[in-house]
């Protein structure tokens, strides 16, 4: 019965998010969203140099586009792919700029998120004790 209170409560979360529904959903939405666009625009930027970089390469799987695009969204979703290393040096150098990047973007979500858990459960603390007509305590309003 927990569990099914846990997951009513997580897909209203989510749907507060999606609408915005207070400014702390907001935020996260416009976080995410940025996200989301500036590693679209990062994987294409990344797809072209990948090809102009790698397509003469003697050993590269880099010869489209379409092969550079899942290269470099299997690189940034840091799962890799069946497709070898770069053999270009400033292909490597992609690369390394890539993971940097994708390891960035996870810190990022990963800050983003925390400081959403953390002030919805301070607006979600401050709703039950104004339910109960309690002050909040001195404690609580430090954090």
């Amino acid at each position: 019965m927990y569990l099914v209170k846990v997951i009513r409560s997580a897909g209203g979360e989510f749907r507060q998010i999606a609408r915005g529904g207070t400014p702390t959903h907001s935020r996260l939405r416009d976080r995410l969203a940025a996200l989301l666009l500036m590693t679209v625009g990062v994987d294409l930027v990344c797809a072209v140099l990948a090809l102009l970089v790698e397509q003469g390469g003697k050993q590269s799987q880099v010869s489209s586009f379409g092969s550079a695009i899942f290269w470099t969204s299997t690189q940034l979703l840091t799962v890799s792919s069946n497709i070898t290393n770069p053999v270009s040096t400033a292909g490597r150098v992609l690369d390394v700029a890539m993971e940097i990047y994708a390891i960035s973007v996870v810190a990022g979500l990963a800050g983003s998120l925390g400081a959403f858990l953390i002030k919805r459960g301070d607006e979600l603390e401050q709703a039950e004790q104004a339910e109960r007509g309690r002050p909040r305590d001195a404690a609580a309003v430090g954090r």
